[in-house]
């Protein structure tokens, strides 16, 4: 299924940018995730006309896709759905690592699990998967996932957890000294029972807006360490827990559709985001580190030492990288969800 040659990933490096795109690129991304800076300029340097379509899960872009019928040319899967999209033959083997800028990727982000080498993806963005906190609610400690699992009496009816099965169950494994990706029963059993208990103690399962917290609607909640950032610059009261029983790491990244009707936009576009000064772009937005060497100097000064972003060095030992579970841990996964859900 891999069927463009290095000859014309190559020429990406080899052809002036500037003076050969033309038409339109259509990218497939999460929601509230794109800075409209960085499109508007890709738009001006490339003579490109941008458009974008939003989802809100990994699940929901998959199935979109699967469906066929679109006219995207990229999307972004998070890490631990790359292989899927890999082995399912819907991405195009662009050799991002044979493009101009890709000298610009931070070395610990090239030869990464989910594709080795950088075959078909470049970097995003890539952050954590905590808890947020509102410390005028609870003053106690935030680095644990017991802030979901078995909240404090001051949190209970007041927890958001967006319904991210992958993220959710893998902070509840670790919490029972669990590894990702365990088919470890017993463990299983563990997560299954405290997500069914503990269910009735949260508000809301949602993809929460900022707001909601800022308004006071939510008093914690599971969050990705950039959408922790823009609550606390919002109200300084929130903070971003590091849960010490184990959290994920993850990295988000665009990769170019198989049957992508605009593939050397997408490949412009791919070479355009490894450059520091759009990557810093990226970031500047979303709020989340972007594995681009260079691009620090360019970022926003509230990010240069926000905890959030920089890990601090008592909680770096505790994160992990999610790796892709294999297909009977999903389906384990899935029913423990579906409980959860009901």
């Amino acid at each position: 299924m891999r069927i463009l040659v290095a000859a014309a990933a190559s020429s990406v490096v080899l052809l002036p940018f500037a003076a050969q795109a033309e038409g339109v690129l259509n990218i497939f991304n999460w929601g509230e995730y794109t800075n409209p800076d960085l499109i508007r300029k890709f738009e001006e340097t490339y003579d490109v006309k941008v458009t974008i379509t939003d989802y809100d899960s990994n699940d929901t872009a998959l199935a979109k896709v699967r469906q066929g019928g679109t006219d995207f040319d990229i999307v972004v899967p998070s890490s631990t759905f790359m292989q899927i999209w890999i082995d399912e033959g819907l991405l195009l083997e662009t050799r991002p690592d044979q493009m101009e800028n890709f000298k610009n990727v931070d070395p610990r982000w090239v030869d990464v699990a989910f594709d080795p080498g950088r075959h078909y993806s470049v970097p995003w963005q890539w952050g954590t998967t905590g808890v947020v906190v509102d410390t005028s609610v609870y003053a106690g400690d935030p680095n644990t996932s017991a802030i979901f699992l078995d909240p404090p009496e001051e949190l209970v009816g007041k927890i958001n957890v967006y319904p991210e099965m992958g993220d959710v169950i893998d902070l509840a494994v670790h919490y029972f000294g669990g590894e990702s990706c365990t088919a470890d029963m017993e463990v299983l059993r563990k997560v299954r029972d405290k997500l069914v208990e503990a269910k009735p103690k949260w508000v809301a399962m949602d993809y929460a807006s900022i707001e909601k917290y800022v308004q006071g609607d939510y008093a914690a909640g599971i969050s990705w360490s950039g959408a922790s950032l823009r609550v606390r610059l919002e109200a300084p009261r929130f903070v971003h827990g590091y849960p010490k029983e184990g959290y994920p790491i993850w990295m988000d990244n665009v990769a170019v559709l198989k049957d992508a009707p605009n593939a050397e936009n997408a490949k412009l576009f791919q070479n355009f985001i490894m450059d520091p000064e759009n990557a810093a772009l990226i970031s500047a937005y979303a709020r989340y580190a972007n594995g681009i060497v260079g691009s620090a100097p360019y970022m926003p000064a509230d990010m240069q030492d926000a905890p959030e972003i920089n890990v601090p060095a008592e909680f770096l030992d505790m994160g992990s990288f999610t790796p892709a579970c294999p297909p009977e841990v999903t389906e384990l996964y899935t029913k423990i969800w579906t409980d959860v859900l009901k």
